[in-house]
């Protein structure tokens, strides 16, 4: 056979395909951002690849669709935009950005396009999420009806945290509402059908993460803890997408019929990223230079949250970081108007040496005692009023200088109430132990202990409990109930310990 048979016999077999591509070009780069004509059928959110005209970058790099207008497109760029130049190629996907979601990411730190950042090799992906996506609708919605026990006694008594709810913390810097997540994430080790933890670090500095890592690592909470990272050092792209891939791990989590617990921390930054990559972008600025869409960007995100009919749930966190003390700021008012409740992390309480310093009043959930087992609701019904009305009686205080016996009283039993829900910060409390001691101060038996020996005592009770009646613990939580007997045995062991405490004169 000679050649041209050879070729006429190939080319009989050859089946052409026409294929078509829709390009573009760079038109501007400026602070990790492109300005893109040509590209006139993108979708926001599309991923897009720039083909360098520098020849020695073989790692292509990706951009993120962002805004649509009438002859061109702007997007964040996805890695180092000092390889793009203008006048380099751009060529569509046709894939809406998403990230690796499954099981093998429990344990591990990941950037929020998902790729590994603890030097433990390459995550196998199992599927991937889109990190857009329209929350459950209502009527695959069920209420609340179960608890996510923090460890914190004044939080859990006071403003219980349900799954499926979204919860807002917020407060000034110098607050310490990292720590009170991470307790949160701590409790979870021994919590029945543990849901799986997600932590998403939007903006913090390379050592603080390092610290908060070494602590989930220490306290063995990696093994059900996944960590989200785009620190101070990353471009503002990741600072953005960072809460999405949070979102778009723990649906897939919730889409399986298990339970997850997403933490955004936080999106005082996040918006701070959004209103940079917006400016730059052109977008027309509104209330103080954040873009009009802001309130949508949070809204959508946190409506993803969700305890569906089917059995699964993601309860999410929100971080909000205060300027002075000031809730009615656009941030904070705009994420409290989308959320079930707040809790307030108060400055003064915090220099006061109150710890957790969450201020009563200013704090609440608007899901309420349907978050609370029934061994919380009656031992906790009437504190958080005891401790309101406790709060204005010593305000009072500072302006008159006596009270009638009474009044005298009532303070009194307030400040030892007040010490009771005291407590260390990375040290969280199991749900049954939080039922014993709140019952106890319920029943008064501190009235005739001096306030600094509260602690002292709450320790002393829970060892007394564990050496004789180890099975008040146990009755409470697995009953989730506090009944005759248990409440009559707890009296009986508080009693005995109170011995110590009156025979020294107290």
């Amino acid at each position: 056979m000679d050649t041209i048979d050879y070729l006429k016999k190939e080319i009989e077999g050859l089946e052409l395909k026409s294929q078509q591509e829709e390009i573009g070009e760079v038109i501007e780069v400026k602070d990790g951002t492109a300005r893109i004509s040509g590209l006139r059928n993108v979708e926001s959110f599309e991923v897009v690849r720039f083909e360098s005209s520098n020849k020695e970058n073989t790692e292509p790099v990706y951009g993120l669709v962002l805004s649509l207008e009438e002859y061109e497109v702007g997007s964040v760029v996805l890695g180092d935009s000092d390889t793009i130049k203008e006048g380099d190629i751009v060529k569509r996907t046709n894939k809406v950005l998403s990230c690796p979601v499954g099981e093998k990411l429990i344990g591990r730190v990941i950037d929020p396009l998902g790729k590994p950042l603890d030097g433990k090799g390459k995550i196998e992906e199992e599927k991937f999420n889109p990190l857009e996506k329209i929350g459950p609708s209502v009527i695959s919605r069920k209420p609340v009806d179960t608890p996510v026990h923090t460890g914190i006694k004044v939080v859990d008594a006071l403003v219980p945290i349900g799954r499926g709810q979204r919860e807002l913390i917020l407060g000034d810097r110098i607050t310490q509402k990292t720590s009170l997540v991470i307790d949160t994430i701590l409790n979870q080790k021994k919590e029945p059908n543990r849901p799986i933890c997600i932590y998403v670090a939007i903006g913090k500095r390379k050592a603080e993460l390092a610290r908060i890592l070494d602590t989930l690592k220490k306290q063995g909470a990696m093994e059900y803890t996944i960590v989200v990272s785009a620190t101070a050092s990353d471009p503002a792209s990741f600072l953005f997408l960072a809460p999405y891939t949070g979102a778009a791990l723990g649906e897939y989590f919730m889409e399986k019929g298990q339970h997850a617990l997403v933490i955004f921390d936080d999106l005082t930054k996040h918006a701070w990223a959004w209103r940079q990559i917006s400016l730059i972008l052109k977008r027309s600025p509104g209330r103080e230079a954040y873009p009009g869409d802001v309130f949508y960007l949070h809204s959508r995100l946190l409506e993803r949250a969700a305890n569906l009919k089917e059995g699964g749930s993601l309860t999410a966190l929100p971080i909000v970081e205060t300027q002075a003390g000031d809730l009615t700021a656009y941030i904070p008012t705009n994420v409290i108007s989308i959320t079930d409740g707040q809790i307030y992390m108060d400055t003064s309480l915090y220099l006061k040496g109150q710890r957790p310093e969450m201020n009563i009043g200013l704090s609440v959930s608007r899901v309420g005692s349907s978050a609370q087992t029934k061994a919380m609701k009656k031992v906790a019904s009437t504190l958080k009023l005891e401790l309101a009305q406790f709060q204005e009686l010593e305000s009072f205080l500072e302006f008159a200088d006596e009270v009638d016996a009474e009044t005298r009283k009532k303070i009194e039993r307030g400040r030892r109430m007040k010490e009771i829900l005291k407590q260390d910060y990375l040290a969280p409390l199991p749900f049954e132990k939080q039922v014993a001691i709140i019952y106890v101060g319920e029943r008064s038996f501190f009235n005739d202990i001096k306030v600094e020996d509260v602690r002292k005592f709450e320790a002393e009770l829970f060892e007394a409990i564990e050496a004789q009646k180890p099975e008040i613990f146990t009755k409470i939580r697995e009953q989730k109930e506090i009944d005759e007997n248990i409440k009559t045995e707890l009296e009986k062991i508080a009693r005995q310990v109170l011995r110590n405490y009156v025979s020294e004169g107290n």
